[in-house]
């Protein structure tokens, strides 16, 4: 494993650095901020929140044999896949 760092930095307003300057540690907050954002981004759009035309034909074809449906237990949605014979 590669231990080598390297210095990212990045642009933040009045507000954001205030509060950023609060924090004991700011490296370990924006590092795990960055790494938990990146580990629960929609696969598809990839965290724009938008999907393309292309990939829009892609879902509707995955629609036929797929539904978007909410759990009853914890009530966030998940994808199932019709062809199942047991209900998740």
């Amino acid at each position: 494993m590669n231990s080598k760092t390297e210095v990212i930095s990045f642009k933040a307003d009045e507000d954001l650095a205030e509060l950023l300057k609060k924090l004991p540690n700011k490296s370990d907050f924006i590092r795990n901020a960055v790494l938990e954002y990146m580990q629960n981004t929609c696969p598809l759009c990839r965290g724009t929140g938008l999907i393309s035309i292309a990939q829009r034909e892609h879902w509707n074809k995955f629609l036929r044999t797929h539904s978007v449906i909410e759990c009853n237990e914890c009530h966030e949605l998940y994808i199932k896949c019709d062809k199942e014979k047991n209900s998740l």
